[in-house]
Protein backbone atom coordinates (compact mmCIF):
# COMPACT_ATOMS: atom_id res chain seq x y z
CA UNK A 1 0.00 0.00 0.00
CA UNK A 2 1.12 3.77 -0.89
CA UNK A 3 0.07 6.48 0.45
CA UNK A 4 -0.52 9.26 -2.26
CA UNK A 5 -2.27 12.25 -1.15
CA UNK A 6 -5.03 13.81 1.35
CA UNK A 7 -8.27 15.14 0.75
CA UNK A 8 -10.58 17.36 2.15
CA UNK A 9 -13.71 15.90 3.52
CA UNK A 10 -15.88 17.74 1.11
CA UNK A 11 -14.08 16.64 -1.47
CA UNK A 12 -13.86 12.80 -0.83
CA UNK A 13 -17.41 12.37 -2.59
CA UNK A 14 -15.89 13.72 -5.27
CA UNK A 15 -13.48 10.98 -5.52
CA UNK A 16 -15.60 8.57 -5.00
CA UNK A 17 -18.76 9.28 -7.47
CA UNK A 18 -22.00 8.08 -7.53
CA UNK A 19 -21.96 4.71 -6.58
CA UNK A 20 -18.30 4.67 -6.78
CA UNK A 21 -17.80 5.08 -10.39
CA UNK A 22 -15.43 8.28 -10.56
CA UNK A 23 -13.15 6.08 -7.97
CA UNK A 24 -13.22 2.88 -10.56
CA UNK A 25 -12.60 5.03 -13.57
CA UNK A 26 -9.49 6.46 -11.51
CA UNK A 27 -8.46 2.85 -10.44
CA UNK A 28 -8.16 2.43 -14.22
CA UNK A 29 -6.54 5.00 -15.33
CA UNK A 30 -3.94 4.65 -12.68
CA UNK A 31 -3.82 1.10 -12.81
CA UNK A 32 -4.19 0.31 -8.79
CA UNK A 33 -6.82 -0.23 -6.69
CA UNK A 34 -7.57 2.87 -4.13
CA UNK A 35 -8.12 2.94 -0.38
CA UNK A 36 -10.07 6.26 0.99
CA UNK A 37 -10.16 6.24 4.76
CA UNK A 38 -13.23 8.73 4.92
CA UNK A 39 -12.20 9.84 8.58
CA UNK A 40 -8.77 11.06 7.79
CA UNK A 41 -9.63 11.88 3.68
CA UNK A 42 -6.05 10.05 3.14
CA UNK A 43 -5.87 8.15 -0.20
CA UNK A 44 -3.62 5.07 -0.76
CA UNK A 45 -3.14 2.69 -3.82
CA UNK A 46 -2.63 -0.52 -3.94
CA UNK A 47 -0.15 -1.94 -6.83
CA UNK A 48 -1.49 -5.00 -7.93
CA UNK A 49 1.13 -5.57 -10.09
CA UNK A 50 4.51 -3.71 -11.19
CA UNK A 51 3.32 -0.42 -11.98
CA UNK A 52 3.69 2.05 -14.70
CA UNK A 53 6.85 4.19 -13.66
CA UNK A 54 4.94 7.31 -15.05
CA UNK A 55 1.57 6.54 -13.65
CA UNK A 56 3.04 5.77 -10.53
CA UNK A 57 5.33 9.02 -10.39
CA UNK A 58 2.28 10.88 -11.83
CA UNK A 59 -0.64 9.11 -8.68
CA UNK A 60 0.03 11.48 -6.46
CA UNK A 61 -0.70 14.96 -8.37
CA UNK A 62 -4.14 12.98 -9.94
CA UNK A 63 -5.36 12.67 -6.28
CA UNK A 64 -4.01 16.33 -4.77
CA UNK A 65 -5.62 17.80 -8.02
CA UNK A 66 -9.00 16.92 -7.34
CA UNK A 67 -8.37 17.42 -3.39
CA UNK A 68 -7.67 21.43 -4.79
CA UNK A 69 -10.28 21.36 -6.74
CA UNK A 70 -10.32 20.33 -9.98
CA UNK A 71 -12.84 17.47 -11.74
CA UNK A 72 -11.70 14.34 -12.01
CA UNK A 73 -11.96 14.46 -16.00
CA UNK A 74 -9.61 17.34 -15.43
CA UNK A 75 -7.07 15.83 -13.11
CA UNK A 76 -7.11 12.86 -15.42
CA UNK A 77 -5.15 14.71 -17.63
CA UNK A 78 -2.04 14.36 -15.50
CA UNK A 79 -1.59 10.72 -16.19
CA UNK A 80 0.13 11.81 -19.54
CA UNK A 81 3.94 12.13 -19.16
CA UNK A 82 3.62 16.08 -20.92
CA UNK A 83 1.34 17.24 -18.44
CA UNK A 84 1.58 18.97 -14.61
CA UNK A 85 0.24 20.40 -11.89
CA UNK A 86 1.78 23.54 -10.22
CA UNK A 87 0.05 24.60 -7.27
CA UNK A 88 0.36 27.99 -4.70
CA UNK A 89 -0.35 28.73 -1.23
CA UNK A 90 -1.91 32.31 -1.66
CA UNK A 91 -1.19 33.11 1.50
CA UNK A 92 2.25 32.89 1.05
CA UNK A 93 1.36 36.20 -0.97
CA UNK A 94 -1.11 37.74 1.36
CA UNK A 95 -0.44 36.48 4.91
CA UNK A 96 -2.43 34.34 6.43
CA UNK A 97 -5.41 36.68 7.31
CA UNK A 98 -8.50 35.35 6.04
CA UNK A 99 -9.31 38.32 4.49
CA UNK A 100 -7.10 39.06 2.39
CA UNK A 101 -6.91 35.12 1.19
CA UNK A 102 -10.16 35.93 0.23
CA UNK A 103 -9.79 39.23 -1.54
CA UNK A 104 -7.27 37.05 -3.34
CA UNK A 105 -9.39 34.58 -4.35
CA UNK A 106 -11.64 37.03 -5.84
CA UNK A 107 -9.11 39.00 -8.04
CA UNK A 108 -7.67 35.05 -8.93
CA UNK A 109 -11.79 34.22 -10.27
CA UNK A 110 -12.92 37.48 -11.29
CA UNK A 111 -16.72 38.56 -11.53
CA UNK A 112 -18.76 35.51 -12.72
CA UNK A 113 -15.33 33.88 -13.36
CA UNK A 114 -14.38 36.19 -16.20
CA UNK A 115 -10.25 36.22 -14.89
CA UNK A 116 -9.91 32.64 -14.41
CA UNK A 117 -12.01 32.14 -17.72
CA UNK A 118 -9.73 34.73 -19.62
CA UNK A 119 -6.27 33.06 -17.89
CA UNK A 120 -7.54 29.25 -18.87
CA UNK A 121 -8.37 30.65 -22.49
CA UNK A 122 -5.08 32.91 -23.17
CA UNK A 123 -2.63 29.94 -21.87
CA UNK A 124 -4.66 26.59 -22.46
CA UNK A 125 -4.33 25.47 -18.83
CA UNK A 126 -6.83 24.25 -16.37
CA UNK A 127 -6.80 26.95 -13.55
CA UNK A 128 -8.88 26.00 -10.30
CA UNK A 129 -9.12 28.04 -7.10
CA UNK A 130 -10.02 26.22 -3.70
CA UNK A 131 -9.41 27.15 -0.43
CA UNK A 132 -5.95 28.72 0.10
CA UNK A 133 -4.80 27.51 -2.83
CA UNK A 134 -4.28 28.24 -6.99
CA UNK A 135 -3.41 25.33 -8.55
CA UNK A 136 -2.89 25.23 -13.05
CA UNK A 137 -2.70 21.73 -14.71
CA UNK A 138 -1.30 22.35 -18.15
CA UNK A 139 1.76 21.84 -20.52
CA UNK A 140 5.11 23.10 -20.54
CA UNK A 141 4.49 25.36 -22.80
CA UNK A 142 0.97 26.23 -21.40
CA UNK A 143 2.72 26.49 -17.62
CA UNK A 144 5.14 28.77 -19.40
CA UNK A 145 2.23 31.72 -20.13
CA UNK A 146 0.29 30.44 -17.16
CA UNK A 147 2.84 31.19 -14.46
CA UNK A 148 3.78 34.60 -14.71
CA UNK A 149 0.38 36.14 -15.03
CA UNK A 150 -0.88 34.22 -11.95
CA UNK A 151 2.32 34.96 -10.04
CA UNK A 152 1.30 38.53 -11.42
CA UNK A 153 -1.93 38.58 -10.10
CA UNK A 154 -0.81 36.99 -6.70
CA UNK A 155 1.25 39.85 -6.49
CA UNK A 156 -1.04 42.50 -6.54
CA UNK A 157 -0.49 43.83 -11.01
CA UNK A 158 -3.95 44.87 -12.08
CA UNK A 159 -5.91 42.88 -14.14
CA UNK A 160 -5.01 44.63 -17.36
CA UNK A 161 -1.59 44.59 -17.25
CA UNK A 162 -1.22 40.69 -16.41
CA UNK A 163 -3.63 40.11 -19.20
CA UNK A 164 -1.78 42.09 -22.12
CA UNK A 165 1.62 40.75 -20.83
CA UNK A 166 0.14 37.24 -21.31
CA UNK A 167 -0.76 37.73 -24.48
CA UNK A 168 2.54 39.51 -25.43
CA UNK A 169 4.28 36.16 -23.84
CA UNK A 170 1.86 34.02 -26.57
CA UNK A 171 2.46 36.33 -29.63
CA UNK A 172 5.85 35.68 -29.20
CA UNK A 173 5.55 31.84 -27.89
CA UNK A 174 3.75 31.31 -31.57
CA UNK A 175 6.23 33.23 -33.34
CA UNK A 176 8.91 31.02 -31.85
CA UNK A 177 7.37 28.25 -32.73
CA UNK A 178 7.19 29.43 -36.30
CA UNK A 179 10.24 30.17 -37.14
CA UNK A 180 11.40 26.71 -35.58
CA UNK A 181 9.37 25.19 -37.75
CA UNK A 182 10.54 27.36 -40.74
CA UNK A 183 13.95 26.19 -39.77
CA UNK A 184 13.40 22.93 -39.87
CA UNK A 185 11.82 22.61 -42.89
CA UNK A 186 14.97 25.23 -44.63
CA UNK A 187 16.88 22.07 -43.44
CA UNK A 188 15.25 19.52 -44.69
CA UNK A 189 15.23 21.27 -48.25
CA UNK A 190 19.19 22.06 -48.00
CA UNK A 191 19.74 18.37 -46.94
CA UNK A 192 17.95 17.37 -50.50
CA UNK A 193 19.24 19.74 -52.73
CA UNK A 194 22.77 18.81 -51.26
CA UNK A 195 22.04 15.37 -52.00
CA UNK A 196 21.32 16.61 -55.68
CA UNK A 197 24.44 18.10 -56.51
CA UNK A 198 26.33 15.49 -55.07
CA UNK A 199 24.77 12.10 -56.16
CA UNK A 200 25.87 9.20 -53.13
CA UNK A 201 26.62 11.43 -50.54
CA UNK A 202 24.25 10.29 -48.29
CA UNK A 203 25.24 6.85 -49.27
CA UNK A 204 29.20 7.55 -48.12
CA UNK A 205 28.53 8.96 -45.09
CA UNK A 206 26.36 6.23 -44.07
CA UNK A 207 29.08 3.75 -44.92
CA UNK A 208 31.38 6.29 -42.97
CA UNK A 209 29.25 5.53 -40.03
CA UNK A 210 29.59 1.69 -39.87
CA UNK A 211 31.31 0.20 -36.70
CA UNK A 212 33.87 -2.15 -38.06
CA UNK A 213 34.98 -5.20 -36.29
CA UNK A 214 39.31 -5.43 -35.77
CA UNK A 215 40.41 -6.87 -38.63
CA UNK A 216 38.04 -5.34 -40.88
CA UNK A 217 38.15 -2.89 -43.43
CA UNK A 218 35.95 -0.99 -45.96
CA UNK A 219 37.09 -0.22 -49.83
CA UNK A 220 35.23 3.00 -51.89
CA UNK A 221 35.85 2.79 -55.60
CA UNK A 222 36.05 5.19 -57.75
CA UNK A 223 32.83 5.68 -60.04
Amino acid sequence: MEHLSRVPKDRIAVLIGKSGKTKKKMERALGGKLTIDSQTGDVSIYWEDEPDPVRRMKAPDVITAIARGFSPERAIQLVDDDVFLRMYDIREWVGRQPNQTRRMRSRLIGTNGRIRTLLEEMSSCEIAVYGSTVSVIGDNDGLSLATPAIEGILGGSEHGTVLFGLEQDKRRQRLRSKNLETFRDKSSVQSDSFENMVPGFQEARMRASIVLEEGESVTFEEE
